[in-house]
């Protein structure tokens, strides 16, 4: 018998254990040549769906059929590897005293062994795929995947050259009244040409595909006037494949052609420095014009600019581009002047649409019964040209007595988008799109972040450098920065919403993302979810493979959350900002993976314990935790880099949060009397960017001066003392070096002198009841200054002397009881666009010298007296005022005239199109006023 079973042994349960212990062997070096793969991997999904995009149907559907394949491979592969890297970070025995007993070794051998074969097996499966996608080729690796690009018809790269040449070509030949909206940049161009200095300029138009820059530049380049300024003219085509050989070669034949005679033969054989030579021989002693279109290379201008000689000939050179980092390179070396490209305002994107969908009809006039339809296409369009050409090509073929086929082809216009090939055109040029949406840069980047698109550079954060890809994605016009910082930065963003079902059904082919709609389906995998309608969508949706889950809903229960941990345990990015939850499931410190978690903005009563579990956290945001206290636990997320919530206690965490060094944000924490050791702990956060604290006292600045004396990184700050002296006497040894914003809210009445010394600040708010003394003299000479807010002054009077705040933009005075005299100097605030006057009953005339400010373009004033509106009005009766400034009271407004759409910086004005016009229209405040329809063109607001 026993000789029985050792034979069964031998041959069978031997072989066995050998061939698992070699799997488990095996797993590291699987999983280091997974990660070499990847890569590969992404460059061949890339090409193959920029060839399917290319091809007829037949070689579409081929291709697309393999990518569906290699991605799942690829996200398998990734599976496996985050799974390997996570649980080697995890299984280490981090207790020193439990790692020295003799189970502890045992156990965690069994654990590492235990968990490694279920790896192992999984690896066994992704080669299987691999295999599977390979059969056709003669290739046995388990990891390398086969191109098979080679297989597609050589015809679909030519054809596609073909339609871009077509589409490049086809702007230069619109007749003049097929142009519109492009009066007064054409005329601001003309002028840049004609006029101005006599150094040669670069002027560079600048705007996202299909706004017009093509054919704005032709125009002007055919325009009488710039034709018979300059001596010769050239229109060279650039685009992205382009050779500084051939840039020169095609100059020289413009300029011969221009003289009637033919190219000589010998330049087609010259080399670049006699090319160069021959243009420079070519232009000596003349007055050119040089139009270089479609340029997408910043390195463009370096390659070029030694051909076109400066001469002092008042020469001009003009680049369209959709990247602004080409217009910002050409300033190293030349004068450059840019014009940036906007979109058509709805006027004449409704002129331009009627011009082209009516034109043989109606004489250009839409009839009234397709007047709503063709208002909802108009404003999908977004004031694109190139959008509303198209699409109104498309509908002028369509009958104009049934309204029903109009409005059946609208509903389903994103499906006739990928249908038509004339259509498709628009897809190629946008490239990216979103709904009309904004969404936060610091959120959109975090989550770049989370998903792990961020690549580490040397000496930078994840978070710069993630800065670096936005500011690359608005420089390519890809993508529209919505509002900007004070500073210059993209606060939020958005792009074109003309094709969100069409990108949407692009992320889909490539599994990137499902957008679920009501009783929505997923076929195959997907990596994200985008969640709008009713979370019952989806929880009908159990793929394993899920990263991240977005929720633009309200419609959320109990229920549907604690399912989310069981169906989606590979979660990294979990985005519930929209969602109002009252707590925090027990079980989603399940999700291991987690690296980014927001939840709001309903109240929160409390935080589990569990939350500890999730390791990994980078990001929490808790928008609806309203003075919680956080538990010890959190403490535990040592990986935790933004922490967000609204007047969050952390007394829990005043021996421990120290820890957590990972830590750049940490807003708004609520610090109670005895924070003392709370607040020595944060200065052990030395990676700190943003702090904001509330509750301080005044026994406590000592140690806080200290604490944030150590966060040399720290950028921003933000204080408020609940108790204070008549001196926020805060001791820096020396400035916080990288500190660009700065608030205070105290009792001090006395200006803190360290405030002046941090000279590289550019945001400044005071809300402190300083007292008689003009704070101005200290502020005065803060040489980055753009943003200062005084709150409570006590003081009778300010005077901004000349000279003083030379960069400064935007000024906020509010809350003055006493303050009956505001004096601006002729040569102060000299850069200042936007003044705010509010709460300020004694102040009863406006500032002396605000005739001197010659960039103000918003001066708003609310809760003022009567005295001083009717000064005010004097004032603009008399156009004294700044021209380009125009003042409007939000407490009260009237609106008088209603001929031209205008909007004067309201965030909450929203304008649409009406089919009467009001007569007079009065409002309380701004943001009440909203249209439903729109056909309104300006609107003058007005003191009353």
């Amino acid at each position: 018998m026993a000789e029985t079973i050792w034979s069964l042994a031998r041959h069978h349960l031997c072989p066995y254990l050998i061939e698992v212990a070699n799997m488990i062997k095996g797993v590291p070096k699987d999983v280091e040549d997974m990660k070499k793969e990847l890569e590969k991997i992404q460059d061949i999904i890339h090409n193959a769906d920029r060839v399917a995009a290319a091809g007829e149907n037949t070689t579409q559907e081929e291709i697309k059929a393999k990518v569906k394949l290699l991605i799942e491979a690829y996200f398998r592969m990734e599976d496996v590897i985050d799974e390997y890297m996570i649980h080697e970070e995890q299984d280490q025995p981090h207790d020193p005293v439990c790692a020295a007993l003799p189970c502890e070794p045992a156990d965690y051998f069994i654990k590492t062994i235990i968990l490694r074969l279920q790896i192992a097996y999984k690896i066994q499966g992704v080669k299987s795929r691999v295999r599977a996608f390979n059969k056709s080729s003669e290739s046995k690796s388990d990891f390398h995947i086969q191109p098979f690009l080679e297989q597609v018809p050589s015809s679909s790269t030519g054809n596609q050259n073909m339609h871009w040449k077509n589409l490049r070509e086809a702007p230069l030949y619109m007749e003049e009244d097929e142009i519109v909206g492009f009066e007064a940049p054409k005329d601001e161009l003309i002028g840049w040409l004609v006029k101005g200095r006599e150094e040669r300029t670069v002027i560079c138009v600048v705007g996202m595909g299909g706004l017009g820059k093509t054919t704005l530049a032709k125009k002007v380049f055919d325009n009488k006037e710039v034709i018979g300024h300059f001596d010769c003219h050239a229109w060279t085509t650039v685009s992205q494949s382009y050779t500084v050989d051939g840039v020169l070669r095609d100059m020289l034949q413009k300029f011969y052609k221009q003289r009637n005679t033919n190219l000589p033969e010998e330049i087609s054989k010259m080399d670049r420095k006699a090319l160069i030579d021959e243009v420079r021989t070519f232009l000596q002693q003349k007055r050119y014009v040089v139009i270089f279109d479609d340029v997408w290379d910043e390195q463009f201008w370096n390659d070029i600019e030694c051909a076109v000689i400066n001469k002092k000939t008042k020469s001009r050179i003009i680049i369209t581009t959709r990247h602004m980092k080409v217009a910002e390179s050409c300033k190293k070396s030349s004068f450059v002047k840019i014009h940036e490209l906007k979109p058509l305002s709805p006027e004449k994107s409704w002129q331009l649409f009627c011009k082209k969908a009516f034109q043989f009809e109606f004489n250009g006039n839409c009839p009234a019964e397709l007047e709503h339809i063709s208002s909802q296409i108009v404003e999908k369009c977004n004031g694109l040209p190139l959008a509303l050409v198209v699409i109104a090509g498309l509908f002028s073929s369509k009958g104009k007595t049934s309204v029903d086929e109009w409005e059946e082809f609208g509903k389903n216009l994103n499906l006739e988008l990928q249908r038509d090939k004339q259509l498709g055109s628009i897809t190629k040029i946008l490239m990216f799109s979103y709904n009309d949406f904004e969404i936060k840069s610091k959120r959109l980047i975090r989550q770049w972040i989370a998903e792990g698109f961020v690549k580490y550079k040397e000496g930078k954060t994840l978070e710069k450098v993630a800065e670096g890809y936005l500011k690359e994605l608005t420089d390519r016009s890809l993508v529209q920065a919505s509002s900007l910082t004070i500073d210059g930065k993209v606060r939020s963003c958005r792009v074109h919403d003309l094709t969100r079902e069409m990108i949407l059904r692009k992320c889909e082919d490539l599994r990137f993302c499902h957008h679920v709609r009501d009783k929505s389906t997923l076929s195959g995998i997907t990596r994200r979810l985008s969640v709008a309608a009713s979370f019952n969508d989806l929880m009908s949706i159990s793929e394993s493979s899920i990263r991240s889950v977005f929720a633009f809903t309200y419609l959320v229960s109990e229920q549907h959350v604690r399912r989310i941990p069981t169906l989606y345990m590979l979660l990294k990015v979990l985005d519930f900002e929209y969602v109002g939850l009252s707590y925090i499931p027990e079980n989603l410190g399940n999700l291991i993976h987690l690296k980014y978690l927001s939840i709001g903005p309903k109240l929160i009563r409390s935080i589990p314990k569990s939350i500890a579990m999730l390791q990994n956290l980078e990001t929490l945001i808790l928008r609806g935790a309203f003075k919680v206290e956080m538990p010890q636990e959190i403490s535990k997320l040592r990986k935790l880099r933004h922490f967000q919530a609204l007047y969050m206690s952390l007394s829990q965490l005043k021996h421990s949060i120290g820890g957590m060094t990972s830590l750049q944000t940490l807003t708004v924490v609520k610090i109670n009397k005895d924070g003392v050791e709370l607040i020595r702990e944060l200065g052990r956060l030395t990676q700190m960017r943003k702090l904001s604290l509330v509750g301080v006292r005044d026994y406590q600045e000592t140690t806080l001066c200290s604490s944030i004396s150590k966060m040399q990184y720290l950028e921003s700050l933000r204080v408020g003392l609940k108790y204070g002296d008549d001196t926020l006497n805060w001791q820096f040894n020396s400035p916080l070096p990288m500190l660009r914003k700065l608030s205070l809210l105290s009792l001090s009445e006395r200006l803190p002198e360290w405030i002046a010394k941090h000279q590289k600040l550019v945001k400044l708010t005071l809300k402190c009841p300083l007292s008689t003394e003009d704070p101005m003299k200290s502020l005065k000479d803060m040489p980055y200054l753009l943003y200062l807010e005084l709150d409570f002054y006590k003081g009778v009077s300010l005077h901004f002397e000349d000279g003083g705040f030379k960069e400064l933009k935007e000024l906020m005075l509010s809350n003055m009881d006493n303050l009956n005299s505001i004096c601006i100097d002729k040569v102060a605030l000299r850069s200042l666009k936007s003044l705010t006057l509010s709460s300020i009953p004694k102040l009863e005339v406006v500032p002396s010298g605000i005739q001197h400010l010659n960039e103000l373009e918003v001066f708003k004033v609310t809760g003022m007296s009567e005295e001083f509106k009717q000064t005010l009005l004097q004032l603009k009766d008399q156009g004294t005022l700044p021209s380009r400034s125009f003042p409007v009271d939000e407490s009260d407004l009237s609106l008088k005239k209603l001929d031209e759409y205008q909007c004067f910086n309201f965030k909450d004005f929203k304008l649409k199109r009406l089919k009467q016009k009001p007569k007079d229209l009065k409002a309380s405040r701004m943001k009440d006023i909203a249209f439903k329809k729109q056909q309104l063109k300006k609107i003058y607001a007005m003191p009353i």
